[in-house]
């Protein structure tokens, strides 16, 4: 990947000077006049759980401290004339230098939060205004009080109060993350015998048919009529309609999930037809940014590669970075998944735009601090023009609980759009999130965040449906709903009278938000809130 070597040192200095900060706008937020700041607050999420008494005070847990901005309503609107069509303004991006000599917070800024962070014997790193100490030393620096909370089975921590701040650099800060322990999620799922609930076993890559294809790409077969009897001349039932993939004892490659090659989605969408005029990704850099990593995932995806027929990752056009600590996939990440969506990031941002360079850059943890770090890591240093996210969180739930996450991660978002950097994130595979937010006692809908964001794209999903020739057939918005027809799936099985309506089970997030007003460039759709999505393919 090139990085003009004096840009990179230029960027890298500066990172290591300035304290990581939060952009405090007006979509629903502002600074609390008194030495408050930002944070995890007591909420209906609280409310409904089970407080299991105070936290281990010997416990080390680490909170990131956020430092106000500067002139903050002239960049808002500085920002806002840049994406108005007919300002002066218009797409006239920030450098990063200008953006460092009008808007972010100084080095004796950082330096004063550290001298409070210091004085109250929390630790810090080299890189960020880090707290680091026991539970005990974080309750008297920050003056809350950090209880266990038992919420949909899990062990929580979160602050019963908001967090203070004294001396110089209390009219320095503006948030404060990780006195609460909720962690963004990332947006893959393994497919899921829908009898067990379980996972379904992966296919051994020497399972894959001379074509490469690992599934059936024929999505949506003609109509078939099916019956199903009672035993000894009981109910039947016969049911009409398209079928969906293959058999559902079809051997390997071609199991009854169906999907796609590379080559199949390029035909679809027209790639081809874009590639032959040169725009490839040559010269231009896709930043994805993930919790943890895999720990196969160049080997992986050169394997992807050869059965795609893409050009393998090497370091010239694939870099790891990890700005906040070795980044590993061991237990957290399998159990989350994000190997998985690591994974499913790097392949088909490569398939998609098979000459740019790819740079992955890893958080230690999914901790909302530890994904934000990455981006503003990204941003400030300029990796590239786009940034992948595939991760988030229900938006309500966020305000319910934990405010500052919106707050910090919205205005990240709005230096990139400042400096001219698309900030893309999924909009999640959860629906209105209603069943997500229940579990988190919160009776109510929500679209996902961090795409609410009035300054990131949010992308959706749809179904994709194939002709013989992989021109588009049609496509839908994307949504699973299951319903059992019979007892066993399985010839002959008894029939669900009437049948059983398990109803949603994934499909893809958007929705009005809850907190953010709605920008001008939505001014022609309804509501008084900002929509999502933005696009889907």
């Amino acid at each position: 990947m090139s990085i003009p070597q004096d840009r990179t040192h230029f960027c890298v200095r500066l990172t290591s000077l300035l304290a990581v900060f939060t952009l405090i706008v007006a979509f629903g937020f502002s600074q609390p006049a008194s030495s408050q700041v930002g944070a995890a607050s007591t909420g209906r999420l609280l409310a409904n759980a089970e407080n299991l008494g105070s936290e281990d005070l010997s416990k080390q847990i680490t909170v990131t401290v956020w430092l106000k901005h500067h002139n903050q309503a002239a960049f808002d609107e500085l920002v806002r004339q840049m994406y108005e069509k007919g300002s002066p303004n218009y797409h006239h991006f920030l450098t990063l230098a200008q953006y460092h000599a009008n808007f972010a917070p100084t080095a004796q800024e950082a330096a004063a939060v550290r001298d409070f962070l210091k004085a109250r014997d929390l630790n810090r790193n080299n890189h960020y205004v880090v707290a680091q100490g026991r539970v005990a030393e974080v309750q008297n620096a920050f003056q809350v009080q950090i209880n266990r909370f038992k919420v949909n089975g899990e062990i929580h921590r979160a602050n019963l109060n908001e967090p203070t701040i004294d001396g110089p650099a209390k009219a320095l800060v503006a948030s404060v993350q990780g006195l609460s322990d909720l962690r963004y999620q990332p947006y893959v799922r393994r497919p899921t015998n829908p009898e067990t609930g379980a996972p379904y076993r992966g296919i051994p890559l020497v399972s894959a048919g001379s074509s490469g294809s690992f599934f059936n790409a024929d999505c949506f077969r003609p109509p078939q009529t099916v019956t199903f009897t009672t035993p000894g001349g009981g109910p039947s039932a016969t049911y009409h309609g398209n079928r969906f993939g293959s058999d559902i004892n079809s051997p390997p490659p071609n199991l009854p999930p169906c999907g796609y090659n590379a080559l199949e989605i390029e035909t679809a969408y027209g790639l081809g037809d874009i590639y032959r005029k040169g725009f490839k990704g040559h010269n231009q850099t896709i930043v994805i940014v993930d919790a943890f990593g895999s720990n196969t995932i160049l080997e992986d995806a050169n394997a992807f590669s050869k059965i795609n027929h893409l050009p393998q990752l090497t370091s010239k056009n694939f870099q790891i970075f990890t700005p906040n600590g070795s980044a590993t996939c061991s237990t957290a990440c399998i159990a989350g998944n994000w190997q998985f969506e690591t994974t499913l990031d790097v392949e088909w941002a490569h398939s998609i735009a098979p000459d740019a360079n790819i740079a992955l850059v890893l958080g230690a943890d999914n901790s909302f601090a530890n994904l934000d770090i990455p981006n503003k890591f990204a941003i400030e240093n300029g990796l590239g023009n786009v940034i992948s996210n595939s991760f988030g969180f229900p938006e309500i739930v966020l305000v319910d609980s934990q405010p500052s996450t919106l707050t910090i991660e919205n205005n990240i978002a709005q230096t990139a759009a400042a400096l001219g950097i698309s900030l893309d994130t999924a909009t999640g595979d959860s629906g209105d999130n209603l069943l997500v937010d229940q579990s988190f006692g919160i009776n109510s809908t929500s679209p996902g965040f961090a795409s609410t964001s009035p300054f990131e794209t949010g992308v959706g999903g749809t179904s994709l449906f194939l002709k013989r020739d992989n021109t588009i057939r049609f496509q839908t918005g994307w949504g699973n709903n299951e319903t059992r027809i019979a007892n066993k799936i399985s010839e002959g099985s008894t029939p669900v009278v009437p049948p059983l309506n398990l109803g949603f089970i994934f499909g893809a997030g958007g929705g009005e938000s809850t907190v953010f007003a709605k920008p001008a460039f939505q001014k022609n759709l309804p509501g008084s809130f900002r929509q999502t999505p933005d696009i889907s393919m």
